[in-house]
């Protein structure tokens, strides 16, 4: 069935002017960690973590950590300080439980003490060792951390920088932007047009290209085992959210929405609703604020692929679940590996960070992937599951990151569920269609990343414009 000939044509001048072949692994495109952001949260804490377990602890007396830029900017409201107490702590984003991260962080305030990983416990005093500068901008992204080790006379032990890219990656100052992507793989492509031709040459599915290369150094077990994880995390946290009511953290005073919001519709008589067709959009926003506010409480989510449009894949795989007849375990996991192609084609080829390029690369990314996702599950040919992905991407195009008092919650759980909406009626008008369409995804792919470097920042998640400046915080 598969032929694993390589592309032998140049990098195609698409996106960004690195662009090389795309090989996001699953793992990297969907990560299990807490809310509420993957840039600001998870990213943060893994590279506290990566800092804190390369120190030689012996010399070790004192350790700093500061945040420039979007992280210093909307820092406080995405928990960002608190995410690198916990970093530096040794604790990890995807194994630590969400509600022992307030008696932690209280623990290590009151105590003015960090226990190092490896048993050492030095003096650490949140309120002056965990800084935030709005004034430094770095040049290689807007994300940057940096870490210092001290001894006992004050001198430098280890000074690291890190970037915290998009989807809780994080690349140190010395790495190369994209390690991952000299690995050789059996399929390897550029963007859209060369993935289609893999698809066409050997007969595949976009599920089938993205599987075979994650079946590199990889059983069939381990890589559904995986996906199934991932889908189950999904699926406990749209549940969680649909069980849990009460007033958000941060001083927005935002109620919690989804548990009303589901219980009503069961006690509603279907034969009075709408239109069924509403019906069943009503429950896929339920879905998505449900996870959504389950990030913005902290809770487990999966970036999907980030934390702030974490409701929208999760969603809408949901109404495939729930709503689509011919739905299997086998097709949510074929929704999944598309998803996966998606994400990586807009990650390689522009950027999921809201820092980076607005809200368009994280919502409008991860509509993309759903589109894409619930295409392919419900039987759509490669050309117009590329399709289901385009349109979606298209009508998401310029959205601004303007998160009011800097957290994530207005407008961002709203915006998560458009975002589903929006990836099913793409999908929907895909399947209608033939593949043949006039703007392919990697123009509109193109297109998003020209139009975030043209954003002023103060649109890309800085809280300094748009709504963030125009709505009061209280």
């Amino acid at each position: 069935m598969f032929s694993s000939s390589r592309p032998t044509r140049q990098a195609p001048n698409i996106g960004r002017n690195d662009a090389r072949p795309v090989t996001a692994a699953f793992s990297e495109i969907f990560k299990i960690g807490i809310g509420p952001s993957s840039s600001h949260t998870v990213g943060p804490m893994v590279a506290a973590g990566r800092f804190i377990h390369a120190l030689a602890e012996e010399k070790v007396e004192r350790v700093t950590a500061t945040a420039y830029g979007s992280l210093a900017w909307t820092g406080k409201g995405h928990a960002t300080d608190q995410a690198l107490i916990l970093g530096l702590a040794g604790f990890r984003p995807d194994t630590i439980e969400p509600d022992q991260v307030a008696i932690l962080l209280a623990g290590i305030s009151a105590e003015a003490r960090l226990r190092l990983p490896g048993g050492k416990t030095i003096v650490f005093r949140p309120e002056t060792d965990v800084i935030f500068d709005k004034k430094v901008r770095h040049a290689r992204h807007p994300n940057a951390l940096r870490f210092l080790a001290l001894d006992a006379g004050n001198d430098v032990v280890a000074d690291e920088m890190f970037y915290s890219i998009g989807g809780g990656l994080v690349v140190r100052d010395d790495d190369d932007p994209s390690p991952l992507e000299t690995k050789p793989l059996p399929f390897m492509f550029f963007d859209a047009d060369s993935l289609l031709e893999h698809c066409e040459k050997s007969q595949a599915s976009i599920a089938d290209i993205v599987l075979a290369n994650e079946l590199t150094g990889l059983s069939q077990e381990t890589v559904f085992g995986q996906i199934d994880r991932v889908i189950d995390v999904m699926m406990a946290c749209i549940d969680r959210g649909l069980s849990q009511s009460g007033t958000l953290p941060g001083g927005l005073k935002v109620d919690r929405r989804a548990k009303a919001l589901h219980e009503r519709l069961f006690q509603e008589d279907e034969e009075e609703s709408h239109h069924p067709a509403q019906r069943s959009m009503e429950f896929v926003s339920s879905f998505a604020i449900a996870v959504n506010e389950e990030n913005a409480a902290g809770g487990r989510v999966v970036t999907a692929p980030t934390n702030g449009a974490a409701g929208v894949v999760p969603a809408v795989l949901r109404y495939y679940r729930d709503f689509c007849k011919s739905a299997s375990r086998e097709g949510m996991r074929t929704f999944m590996l598309t998803a996966t192609a998606i994400g990586g084609l807009i990650k390689g080829n522009a950027s999921i960070s809201g820092a980076e390029v607005g809200c368009q690369g994280e919502v409008g990314s991860a509509s993309s992937m759903a589109a894409a996702g619930l295409a392919a599950a419900l039987g759509a040919t490669a050309r117009q599951t590329e399709n289901a992905a385009e349109i979606a991407m298209e009508h998401h195009l310029g959205m601004t990151c303007d998160p009011i008092g800097g957290l994530v919650q207005i407008p961002c759980i709203e915006r998560n569920a458009f975002g589903a909406i929006k990836a099913i009626n793409a999908a929907m008008l895909a399947l209608r269609g033939d593949g043949t369409h006039h703007v392919s995804l990697d123009q509109v792919i193109t297109t998003m990343w020209q139009t975030g470097r043209d954003m002023k920042t103060k649109y890309k998640e800085t809280s300094r414009g748009g709504l963030a400046i125009n709505v009061p915080n209280c």
